[in-house]
């Protein structure tokens, strides 16, 4: 195979398979393959709701064709998986997904043919769960009949400066030839550059520890922040001071949702259980991020009790749901533990975010978004993702939706010290 004789099936068209089917359909014959026929439907009309890309990107991939059906993509050669793989309600991998995309793959792959998986994995999982499945359904033997490649995804929602070509991409294959040729394709897009891993399983490993030592990180402001707040110290002013040292990491406390930073670290978790390894740090700190959500709306509460606003159906707005500012991602956003808790004091919630899509949030989260805000009616408000319009809104423009006497709780730092009555 050559580049030239590429013919490219793109395997889910989210945040991470739609930025990577334009980029190939730029250079060459690429079909973006998804199960879900709306998503298919819009891409077609021109429309990206996940907002990764413009509807000029879009037009510029003159290659790229999309497609909810398989035996359109049988004709490829150079298949890229990049679906899901998120946890189950235990915290364990769920690798349903990608267990579904290589049964799929299974029906359509030919001789020759090279896969290559992007979805973040625990190190052996493409070797020891996925490429099984294809021999399986295909009849065709692995590294002689078909092969493998890793190229971990990188993407991070709604950042329009760290992208696809300008973030150094990993690559691996499960031949050294392999190797070679699936560093060349991921070459011929990615403008930062690439990094060859020696294996399939180091590049796994790569990917999984990313967010996972991000993850730690921010546990550890978020514990700070804590005990700042015991301390009756502004934990930003501190991180501020701090981070005057050339070396000091600049993180700050927040929700960790998403479907990365809060999920990675449970797969890594979960193969280290397996070969027989406890770990601790990691999972400390994913108990520590996890409880974030509850501490927020705990700590709204005790503020509430404290100006004797009667808490007992008490009406608190939340600002913003999605996972992270100016991104419409919904998934695992960590917003909907600080609304739970609430509810468990009978506050009643209204939650309001413009970015966030309200069938999406009411189908995955039973919320319904409000549209309208009103002038004088709130106990206490949560500003709860730093979105650029909240700041446009200014602190005055947001107190005046509380009545005569509220609780403002900045937990993003939109604002200054001072102008909320609350900060994490």
């Amino acid at each position: 195979m050559t580049l030239e004789s590429l013919n490219i099936g793109i395997i889910g068209l989210g945040y991470v398979g739609l930025p990577l089917a334009v980029e190939f359909g730029k250079k060459y014959k690429t079909i973006g393959f998804d199960i879900n026929d709306s998503r298919v439907c819009e891409l077609r009309e021109g429309k990206d709701s996940t907002l990764e890309c413009t509807s000029d990107e879009l037009v510029d991939a003159k290659l790229l064709e999309y497609t909810s059906s398989l035996e359109a993509i049988k004709d490829c050669n150079f298949y890229i998986v990049t679906v899901p793989t998120p946890i189950d309600d235990s915290n364990a991998p769920d690798l349903t997904p990608l267990k579904k995309a290589s049964e799929a793959l299974g029906k359509v792959i030919s001789a020759n043919d090279v896969v290559v998986f992007e979805s973040t994995v625990y190190p052996g999982a493409t070797e020891e769960v996925c490429i099984p499945i294809i021999e399986r359904v295909s009849g065709l033997k692995f590294n002689k009949d078909f092969f493998a490649g890793y190229s971990p995804e990188r993407i991070n929602p709604g950042d329009k400066v760290n992208r696809l070509t300008t973030i150094v991409k990993i690559t691996a294959g499960s031949t050294p030839e392999i190797a070679d040729f699936v560093d060349t394709v991921y070459s011929s897009i990615v403008t930062a550059g690439t990094h060859k891993a020696s294996s399939i399983k180091v590049a796994e490993a790569a990917k999984v520890i990313e967010n996972t030592q991000r993850d730690l990180n921010i546990a550890i402001i978020n514990e700070f922040a804590k005990i700042f707040n015991r301390l009756d110290i502004d934990t930003e002013e501190v991180l501020k001071a701090a981070g005057t040292k050339w070396n000091f990491l600049p993180f700050k406390p927040g929700l960790v949702g998403g479907h990365c930073i809060s999920v990675d670290p449970y797969y890594l978790t979960h193969k280290a259980k397996e070969v027989g390894y406890s770990p601790e740090v990691i999972l400390a700190g994913r108990r520590i991020n996890d409880g974030m959500g509850s501490y927020v709306a705990t700590q709204m509460v005790k503020k509430l009790a404290s100006k004797k606003i009667h808490i007992d159906e008490a009406k608190v707005l939340v600002m913003g749901f999605t996972f992270k500012g100016d991104c419409p991602d919904v998934r695992n956003t960590k917003v909907i533990e600080i609304i739970k808790e609430l509810e468990s004091f009978n506050i009643n919630v209204d939650v309001h975010d413009t970015w966030a899509d309200s069938a999406e949030v009411k189908h995955e989260y039973d919320i319904t978004l409000i549209d309208e805000l009103k002038n004088g009616y709130y106990d206490g408000i949560i500003l709860a993702v730093d979105h650029s319009e909240l700041k446009e809104m200014g602190i005055e423009q947001i107190r005046a939706l509380g009545k005569d006497s509220h609780v403002v709780y900045d937990v993003k730092y939109v604002f200054p010290l001072d102008a909320a009555d609350i900060r994490l």
